[in-house]
C-alpha cells in the first residue's frame, strides 16, 4: 500500500523539545532583562540614596590626599634639583595627572542624580506591574531576535521600543506593542523541517548556556551584590558609620599634608 505522505515519527518529539527550549530561553531573557533593567537599577538607586553622599565625600577626600601627597613630591623634587618652584605649573601637571580621578568624581555625581530622578518616578500598582511583566514576556517570545532569527528591521525596532517601555514602566506602550505581535510561523513536517528543528535545538541550547553564564555574572557583580546590604537598616547604619570614620581619617591626613606643604613653601 503506497502513500504520498512521509511520516517522521521523531518530528513531533523534536518540535516539542524545541518549543520547550524556546520557552526556557524566553524566561531566561526575561530574567536577565528584569535584572538589568529593573532590579539592578533599583538596587543602585537604593544604595546611592543610602550611602552615595558619604561614598562621594570619602572618594573626594581620597583624591585630595593623593593629590596633596603628589604635590609634596613634585615640590621636593624641584627643591632637590634647586629649581624655581612655579606653583601654577605644578597645579597644571597635577590636573593632567588626576584627570581620571576627577572623571570618576563626576561619574559619582551622575549616579547620584540618576538615583534621585529614579526615586521620583511613579511606581506601578502590583496589578499593573504583573501585567507589565506578563506582556513583556510575551513580546520577548514574539520579537526577540534570538528567538526569531531573521526578524525584519521594523519588528526589531518594535522590540527595542518594547525594551524601553518595560524599562520605564510604560504599560500603555507595551500594551500597544503586545497587540501588534504574533506567534512565529509553523515548521512543516518534512525532511527540511526536521533538519531545521535539529539546527534550532542546537542554536537554542547554545543561547541558553550563554544566558545562564550572563545571569550568573550579573549576580556576582555590583549593584546586585549590595542587595543584602540595602535590605538591612542595621547594615546600612554600620556602613555609614564606617564611611564617616574613614572621612574623619582622610581629613586628618589631608590636613597633615597641607601643613607640610606650607612649611615647604616658606
Amino acid at each position: 500500500m503506497s502513500s504520498d505522505v512521509i511520516l517522521f515519527p521523531d518530528f513531533e518529539k523534536l518540535k516539542a523539545e524545541v518549543d520547550k527550549l524556546r520557552t526556557e530561553l524566553s524566561m531566561l531573557i526575561y530574567e536577565r532583562d528584569e535584572l538589568v533593567l529593573v532590579e539592578c537599577k533599583n538596587l543602585e538607586m537604593e544604595y546611592m540614596l543610602a550611602l552615595g553622599d558619604l561614598e562621594y565625600k570619602a572618594y573626594e577626600l581620597h583624591c585630595t590626599v593623593l593629590r596633596l601627597k603628589r604635590k609634596t613630591e613634585l615640590i621636593q623634587a624641584r627643591k632637590n634639583r634647586q629649581e624655581k618652584i612655579i606653583l601654577s605649573d605644578i597645579e597644571a601637571a597635577l590636573d593632567e595627572e588626576f584627570a581620571d580621578y576627577q572623571a570618576r568624581l563626576e561619574e559619582q555625581i551622575g549616579k547620584m542624580n540618576d538615583a534621585i530622578e529614579r526615586e521620583k518616578c511613579p511606581t506601578l500598582s502590583e496589578k499593573d506591574s504583573l501585567e507589565l511583566k506578563k506582556l513583556y514576556h510575551a513580546v520577548v517570545k514574539a520579537l526577540h531576535p534570538d528567538l526569531n532569527p531573521g526578524i525584519g528591521p521594523e519588528k526589531l525596532t518594535l522590540f527595542h521600543n518594547a525594551v524601553r517601555a518595560y524599562e520605564h514602566g510604560d504599560l500603555k506602550g507595551l500594551r500597544l506593542i503586545s497587540a501588534m505581535v504574533c506567534e512565529p510561523a509553523a515548521v512543516m513536517q518534512t525532511e527540511d523541517g526536521l533538519s531545521a528543528l535539529k539546527q534550532e535545538r542546537e542554536r537554542l541550547c547554545g543561547l541558553i548556556a550563554g544566558l545562564r553564564e550572563e545571569i550568573a555574572k550579573i549576580k556576582s557583580e555590583y549593584p546586585y551584590t549590595v542587595k543584602e546590604l540595602v535590605g538591612s537598616r542595621d547594615k546600612i547604619a554600620e556602613k555609614r558609620a564606617e564611611l564617616t570614620e574613614l572621612i574623619d581619617q582622610l581629613r586628618e591626613v589631608a590636613a597633615a599634608y597641607e601643613k607640610t606643604l606650607k612649611e615647604m613653601l616658606r
